[in-house]
């Protein structure tokens, strides 16, 4: 389970060290056992984002079943996807 709470802070992490492997890694450390993924925002059509920024859009991860799958249900998130925008 993942909360808003936790949503808005890893947004606020990621918005005061900037997107990289670097604040992903910090990410790791700072939810355990949350799982984290870093990738290109297009990357993820046709999914809608739990939570939007700027230059990034958070989606929410479920684990609980052998595959890695996108759902937008709090209560069974396991993890968040950190997807970065690229300016046009």
């Amino acid at each position: 389970m993942i909360t808003n709470e936790q949503l808005q802070a890893i947004a606020n992490t990621v918005n005061q060290a900037g997107l990289s492997d670097e604040t992903v890694s910090l990410l790791r450390q700072s939810h355990p056992p949350m799982h984290f993924t870093y990738c290109m925002d297009d990357d993820l059509p046709n999914h809608t984002p739990i939570l939007e920024q700027e230059a990034f859009n958070l989606y929410l991860i479920d684990g609980r079943e052998h595959c890695l799958c996108l759902t937008s249900d709090l209560a069974n998130a396991t993890g968040v996807v950190v997807a970065e925008i690229i300016p046009e």
